[in-house]
């Protein structure tokens, strides 16, 4: 791609590049978790009520008794207060209450499809890499959290979605139909799309895109779907047995410890699918009080994936009776909790074929597919809309990092940015040109 294609895609967007990288390390400096997005909700809503835009946010987009593993009061307290703090509108904290930080807006002129464009807006609990040479440090731009930061490209989303937002409010372009921006929060462990789908916020979408950056794929090159979502189980495991005296008195203990360690060797030694490829990981065991007790409890945080339905449900299925086994084989109780999800996803040709459009009309290379590596529960909203006629498309922004996603030195090329910026508004004037006359 030519040197000058990034500040030519922003003009073709009409916004700038200065204003999609303020945005964006903005973003970046104030990293929220799932459910707990105040500053940055709060933010998207008021900008797209000062352009015009039809807000609504909180339990009017967000179908709380859908939402898995939402935060305590204490953590939702402390995240609006940290929010406020920070200069967030407490008009538009108040419209959010329970971790219900989900945000959408709507224009409409006139007659005409409707079109939904979806960004994700969380962070990671991933602390930033200190190495001086790390563009946010080196530019002052770091996350002021610790512990916490933007890993994964979801504050360039966010800047992304805002300037396209502007671009289509300030347009002279006539468009028609209405274009409703859906800003996702909880898209890291699968929780955030299904509470917004269950309120039906994209029911009558005739068009649906989301995408992402980066993912492998270089700056300047777009792909025009990303392939092989996976489908995934986040599931929280608890053993609970008894405590007793290591030595004096081991037979009166039931040891929840050597429960999950039995049952971690047993998740890993599953049998595999022939289908389609499967993955089953044990992210966290914590367990033991004293190096002379038995231990009366442990905690296991496991994931396990998918690459189509039957091989999913082989691995949850054989997830269960390991789990049961260890617990009843060494005495304990064991109880399991599902707190996060994703499904497969195909996208429309239909769709398909605007951004492949928009991509070459920008200058930029495209690819017609590329591996996503995981998942990304915007494959509920795709999947949602095609059940009800639509069509969707999950794209690829391609973005050189620094370092991979989720990584203490991920960083993006804010030259992508740009891209993002115009391959959406692009989208946006194909879908919304005005009728023939």
């Amino acid at each position: 791609m030519p040197a000058a294609a990034p500040a030519a895609a922003l003009a073709a967007a009409g916004t700038g590049r200065p204003r999609v990288v303020a945005l964006r390390r903005d973003l970046h400096r104030h990293p929220e978790l799932a459910f707990l997005e105040y500053r940055t909700a709060s933010l998207v809503a008021a900008e797209l009520s000062s352009l015009g835009f039809t807000v609504r946010a909180g339990p009017e987009v967000m179908a709380r008794s859908a939402m898995l593993a939402p935060p305590t009061p204490e953590l939702v307290a402390r995240a609006r207060s940290a929010a406020a703090r920070d200069g967030a509108d407490p008009a538009w904290l108040a419209r959010m209450p329970d971790g219900q930080t989900g945000v959408v807006g709507e224009l409409k002129r006139g007659a005409g499809p409707v079109l939904v464009l979806r960004f994700d807006m969380d962070a990671l609990p991933v602390a930033e890499s200190l190495d001086p040479a790390h563009a946010p440090n080196a530019c002052g731009f770091r996350s002021q959290q610790a512990g916490r930061m933007h890993a994964c490209g979801h504050d360039g989303h966010v800047a992304i979605g805002l300037c396209v937002a502007e671009a289509m409010a300030k347009s002279v372009r006539p468009w028609h139909g209405t274009l409703r921006l859906v800003f996702q929060p909880a898209e890291e462990g699968g929780r955030g799309a299904a509470p917004m789908a269950a309120a039906g916020i994209v029911d009558d979408a005739d068009l649906l895109f989301a995408a992402h950056l980066g993912c492998g794929l270089p700056t300047g090159c777009v792909a025009v779907t990303a392939t092989d979502f996976l489908f995934s189980q986040k599931i929280d495991v608890r053993f609970t047995g008894r405590s007793a005296h290591a030595a004096m008195a081991p037979q009166d203990g039931a040891n929840a410890l050597l429960a999950a360690a039995v049952a971690t060797i047993g998740l890993y030694g599953l049998a595999r699918h022939g289908s389609a490829a499967t993955h089953v990981n044990v992210g966290r065991l914590s367990t033991g009080s004293a190096r002379n007790a038995i231990a009366s409890d442990a905690l296991m945080k496991i994931e396990l994936r998918g690459g189509d339905s039957a091989a999913y449900e082989h691995m949850l299925s054989g997830a269960e009776r390991v789990l049961r086994g260890a617990a009843l084989a060494h005495g304990v109780a064991v109880e399991t909790s599902r707190v996060g999800s994703t499904v497969g996803m195909t996208s429309d040709p239909e769709a398909c074929r605007f951004v492949e459009e928009a991509a070459r009309s920008l200058g930029l290379r495209t690819v017609p597919g590329w591996p996503i590596g995981g998942g990304d529960d915007a494959a509920l909203l795709v999947r949602r809309v095609q059940e009800r006629g639509g069509r969707a498309c999950y794209f690829l922004i391609g973005s050189t990092l620094a370092a991979g996603h989720h990584a203490s030195a991920f960083d993006i090329d804010e030259d992508a940015l740009g891209d993002g910026v115009a391959v959406f508004t692009h989208i946006a004037h194909a879908v919304l040109r005005p009728p023939a006359s």
